[in-house]
């Protein structure tokens, strides 16, 4: 598909190899609340993580990102990955009917409606890059590159980040639930932030080379210990400094 099918499969989002630890030290927030490199630093150690790998393809991490919304990664991989076996290009996917392609991607849950957000999705792509190349997005201003994602309808800020970030290694933060809910009860945002927001705000609080290690840490730590019901308070590594705004 232009960009290779090849790399995106390896993608980190549902392809994960063994975690690493590293730790980035930089000054303690003031309130007493955890700075964003000392909570790297303590789930790292807590949960281990993936080193960074980017796969190399934004319209594969756009598809992807779509058919991961309101579903698992788990099923969202799967959608991708019948997708990629039923249609050899992106090309292919736009001549389909959406019949088809609602069928092949059926595994990621809302089919109907996906398949035909795809379709506008790909074909505005194509409109604005007709050899679906979009590595210019590596070399402009960063703000400027999530400027010309969001400009394509459908495509917000989460999304935006996504590409940026586990396609092109951008500094991008990408917010999901997890990123939100957790950054609010540990006070780094305000709890009644919108998410679009929050996005600003909490990538603001972070160094470039510090933006991978949150996203991910904050996503395993909300998963498997901060819920959003019955968060796990009394096995929870930050608990000591954790003013649980929210729970």
């Amino acid at each position: 598909m232009g960009e290779g099918w090849g790399e995106g499969l390896c993608h980190p989002r549902y392809d994960r190899s063994m975690p690493t630890r590293t730790k980035t030290p930089r000054p303690s927030a003031p309130r007493d609340l955890w700075s964003p490199s000392e909570l790297i630093a303590i789930l790292d150690e807590t949960y281990g993580r993936a080193p960074q790998q980017a796969s190399n393809a934004p319209v594969f991490e756009l598809v992807l990102t779509l058919l991961s919304q309101h579903t698992s990664d788990r099923n969202s991989g799967q959608a991708m990955h019948r997708l990629v076996e039923r249609f050899p290009t992106w090309d292919a996917v736009l001549d389909a009917p959406v019949s088809e392609v609602e069928d092949a991607i059926r595994p990621g849950g809302l089919a109907p409606t996906k398949s035909k957000r795809l379709h506008a999705l790909l074909a505005e792509v194509q409109a604005r890059r007709p050899d679906w190349d979009l590595e210019f997005l590596r070399a402009m201003p960063l703000e400027d590159a999530k400027q010309w994602l969001t400009s394509i309808n459908g495509v917000g800020p989460k999304t935006a980040a996504c590409v940026l970030l586990f396609a092109l290694e951008r500094p991008a933060l990408p917010v999901d639930t997890h990123v939100e809910r957790v950054s609010k009860r540990l006070g780094l945002a305000p709890l009644k932030m919108p998410a679009d927001r929050a996005h600003v705000a909490l990538e603001a609080m972070l160094a470039p080379d510090e933006v991978y290690a949150f996203h991910v840490d904050l996503i395993q730590h909300g998963r498997r210990t901060c819920h959003a019901r019955g968060p796990r308070c009394e096995a929870c590594p930050l608990e000591s400094r954790c003013p649980k705004v929210g729970v």
